[in-house]
């Protein structure tokens, strides 16, 4: 293994590892020094990879808000095959990869007031209630998606999402729903 990869593969362990108690814990519980021994390294070591937590969480953030990005680019004819595209990635993902279940929960933190300020403003470029509700209604159209007012449709199929996701980051033996189960909140009869 080359150094680069060595360090590529110690800046993921402190990322994921970050990432879990900055959601067990919360952020302002978590100190840098919290992070580094749940590593068993060093602080100064971390502090060669991150600053601060504020730019370690920022870092999470910013790979949340990509993660979010790329699903926004997937385009079907019928928008409630993008939505079953989504959610069958998300729900691979949280089968395989628990922190996939933290990262929402991450995201929903930072969105929340009392988060740096920076960190903040990038969370709250996620919303995929207001996106969605574009593609449901043309979904409604299409007569694919029931009706509805888009925006409370969306809301409803997203909160379902995220509650499953931080219930999963909770319990993580807990198996997953299928993705028409889901999907059961936008299609039409």
């Amino acid at each position: 293994m080359t150094r680069k990869e060595q360090k590529e593969m110690r800046q993921k362990q402190i990322m994921f590892k970050a990432l879990e108690l900055f959601v067990t814990k919360g952020f302002a519980e978590t100190k840098i020094s919290d992070i580094a021994e749940a590593l068993d390294i060093s602080v100064g070591l971390l502090f060669h990879y991150y600053e601060s937590k504020e730019k370690l969480c920022l870092e999470l953030v910013k790979m949340g808000v990509e993660g979010t990005k790329m699903s926004e680019k997937t385009s079907f004819d019928d928008p409630l095959l993008y939505f079953g595209k989504v959610l069958d990635g998300l729900l691979n993902a949280a089968s395989e990869q628990p922190w996939v279940c933290m990262m929402f929960v991450l995201m929903a933190q930072a969105q929340r007031p009392g988060m740096p300020d920076e960190i903040r403003q990038l969370a709250l470029t996620v919303d995929q209630i207001h996106f969605s509700a574009g593609l449901i209604e043309q979904g409604q159209k299409l007569g694919t998606i029931r009706d509805g007012d888009p925006l409370a449709l969306s809301s409803a199929f997203w909160c379902a999402v995220q509650g499953l996701m931080e219930y999963h980051a909770a319990a993580p033996g807990m198996p997953l729903p299928e993705t028409e189960w889901l999907l059961d909140i936008l299609r039409k009869d």
